[in-house]
């Protein structure tokens, strides 16, 4: 099951645990990525805080936690090849694997439904 947030980040539930990373609306609005910040290992994030940076030839741009947790892993693969993020924003461009706090979060994101109504708004 994946969802989104307004953010334009997804969550992909893996058993217990979460992925995160940006959706492909986003990587195109950003353009070429040439560096990613990811979060720290072991560090728990609130709902809506800054967890990541991504930056592109356009400008940086702020990765928010979609829902609050622990950060259980980070995509090393990024520093090296951070236009993973372009050609695969969804899968191997993900940023980090977070044990989250409250399941609860998860289910009040968009579904794929929503998030592409959301995206005929903007």
């Amino acid at each position: 099951m994946t969802r989104y947030s307004k953010d334009h980040e997804w969550v992909r539930v893996e058993g217990d645990n979460v992925i995160i990373g940006i959706t492909a609306y986003a990587q195109e609005q950003l353009g070429d990525v040439v560096f990613v910040e990811l979060p720290e290992v072991g560090k728990t994030y609130a709902k809506g805080a800054e967890a990541a940076v991504v930056e592109s030839v356009k400008a940086a741009s702020e990765v928010y936690a979609p829902i609050g947790g622990e950060v259980l892993e980070v995509n090393d693969a990024l520093a090296d090849e951070p236009a993973t993020v372009n050609q695969s924003p969804e899968a191997a461009g993900w940023f980090f694997k977070m044990k989250p706090t409250d399941k609860a979060e998860i289910e009040a994101l968009m579904d794929t439904d929503a998030y592409k109504a959301f995206l005929e708004t903007l």
